[in-house]
Parts: C-alpha cells; structure tokens; sequence
C-alpha cells in the first residue's frame, strides 16, 4: 500500500487533535460545541480553515467578527491574530491546514 492512512475522529464533543504533522503540512481538525472556541492566537503558517459542518465566527487581527458557513475554505496569512468561536447551536467542525509546516516558519509576533 503507497498511501498512508490517518483516523479522525467521529465526535459531536469538543475535539482538537493534529492529524498530521510531517515535513511539508500540519493538519488538525476541530469540532467545537456552541459556547466554545480557541485561544486567542496568532497564525504561525500560512493557514487554511476548510469549514465542513456548522457556523463559524472568526475575528481576525482587530477586524470585526465575521461568519462563515459549511462549504467555505478561509485562506488566512501568517502572523494574523484570531479568534475561533462557535457561537451558533449546531456544532461546528473544520479542520485546520497550515503550509508550509509551523516549524519552518519564523517566530510570530506577540499579542
């Protein structure tokens, strides 16, 4: 077999686990319950929000919140602070792309 396979996990609970996290990507996935999110936090790659059940509110440097929905894919540039929020009833579940690798990237400024 050439492909290699990795397992995600199948939850409506809150769940963020790194998938992969090899020489050239770093994926995660999330699934975030209404009422919850991530730190504050300042992208470190280059990063893609590929968005696949559920409402997302996202507020990017010291922009206003913005929602998006199930079908969209949010390209955000390194070194921009954001917020991740579900605040909607259903659960909101994305994974995270970041490329190239966080750990080729120079160090990201403070916020």
């Amino acid at each position: 077999m050439i492909e290699k396979v990795y397992k995600v996990t199948v939850t409506n609970d809150k769940t963020v686990e790194r998938i992969v996290d090899d020489e050239h990507v770093n994926i995660n996935h999330m699934v975030l319950i209404k009422d919850t999110g991530l730190p504050v936090h300042v992208s470190n790659s280059n990063v893609y929000m590929v968005i696949v059940r559920g409402t997302m509110t996202i507020a990017l440097d010291d922009e206003p919140a913005n929602l998006h929905q199930a079908g969209e894919i949010l390209a955000i540039p390194f070194n921009t602070k954001m917020e991740v929020t579900n605040k909607q009833d259903e659960v909101l579940e994305f994974y995270v792309l970041k490329a190239p690798n966080p750990k080729d990237m120079p160090p990201v400024k403070q916020i």
